[in-house]
């Protein structure tokens, strides 16, 4: 889908480098400038992340090495960089020198915090994030400290997601009018922003400032429970029709607490029920009976395991290429997920590159 869209990206660690992977599954001709040496190395050589790009090695610190950033920028649509505010600027390739060579330029800057406010230049990660932004509030159960998936909620989901939305929405603007843009994909932002549904419940009076009494949290039919080998099934019935099914699939439709689906009264008492129930037989036990059923049950599995589940494999979602676990490019189109890549070796393809450019 991005055949003829160019991105230069300078090496950096997390969400930039995820949201070039994104873009070159998608097509896109993605060249990762990488530090020379093993040095300044940041990823491991050959990373799932570089899969699909290509990769020249330049310090850009030495000027004939610049000079070659540079030239490599004049011919791209976007840049995607992840320093903290300031630092491409004493490289001497801050938005008002790249848009002097390339007015349409979208110049894609991924931060934490962002380029403005008062942590803008101070350090940070993932968790740190989201902590502030309010996307980590309802992560755990009440009494206990909030916790989400790795990088998933704040790198990926706040941040990347929302550069290369950034960065798609600037390359077509410029070519509609010849104007590039500087893109400031905060993952404090982008984790607010993804707050927006829950605050579309809170307007319903279903969503409370405290955690574990809201709708999607709070219920005995919205969480995970452990079984009684140590796996676990997530439930997540809310629609009514669905509920019923749960119910009746245990064997409790004629129970009348359980029968009364929204009174949040009886959830604790009822959440201690199923806790009970769930861990008197094995995961997979909960699994076959669930099987083909609307009750919105499904087993919580590992990667490994998600990669031969039979829903994931017909859908050749999980791949293995010379060993290394990684999951397909999405989304798919007219039904197709598009091919996996090879990932690029540390300035494997840098003759090539230099090449290209002393052609132009």
């Amino acid at each position: 889908m991005l055949n003829g869209i160019r991105v230069i990206e300078i090496e950096g660690l997390g969400p930039g480098p995820f949201a070039a992977m994104l873009l070159a599954d998608l097509g896109a001709d993605v060249i990762t400038i990488h530090r020379k040496g093993n040095g300044g190395q940041v990823t491991v050589d050959g990373s799932v992340l570089d899969r699909g790009k290509r990769s020249i090695a330049l310090d850009l610190k030495d000027a004939e090495d610049l000079e070659t950033a540079k030239q490599l920028i004049a011919t791209a649509d976007a840049l995607i960089e992840g320093f903290r505010p300031g630092v491409m600027e004493r490289l001497g390739l801050g938005p008002e020198v790249c848009h002097a060579a390339n007015p349409a330029l979208v110049f894609g800057r991924m931060t934490g915090w962002g380029q403005t406010g008062p942590r803008a230049e101070t350090a940070g990660h993932d968790l740190n994030y989201i902590a502030t932004s309010g996307a980590l509030f309802y992560a755990s159960e009440p009494g206990t400290p909030p916790i989400t998936p790795a990088t998933l909620v704040g790198d990926i989901g706040g941040g990347a997601l929302y550069l290369v939305v950034g960065i798609l929405s600037g390359i077509l603007n410029a070519k509609a009018s010849g104007k590039g843009t500087v893109v400031d994909a905060a993952i404090v932002d982008g984790s607010a922003h993804m707050m927006a549904l829950l605050m579309a419940i809170r307007q319903t009076g279903m969503l409370s400032m405290e955690r574990g009494r809201s709708l999607l949290d709070g219920p005995h039919w919205s969480r995970s429970y452990l079984c009684a080998d140590g796996g676990h099934v997530s439930v997540q019935c809310l629609e009514p029709q669905f509920y019923a099914i749960f119910i009746e699939t245990l064997g409790l439709s004629d129970d009348a607490e359980f029968q009364k689906q929204h009174d949040a009264t009886l959830w604790p008492k009822l959440t201690a029920r199923l806790e009970d129930l769930f861990l008197s037989e094995t995961r997979a036990h909960w699994e076959m009976l669930f099987d083909g059923s609307d009750a919105c049950v499904a087993p919580v599995l590992s990667p490994v395991e998600a990669s031969h589940a039979p829903h994931m494999q017909s859908r050749d979602v999980w791949q293995s290429p010379d060993g290394v676990l990684q999951p397909a490019p999405a989304p798919r189109f007219d039904g197709r997920a598009a091919p996996l890549k090879p990932a690029c070796k540390r300035g494997e393809h840098t003759a090539e590159i230099l090449a290209e450019l002393q052609s132009r």
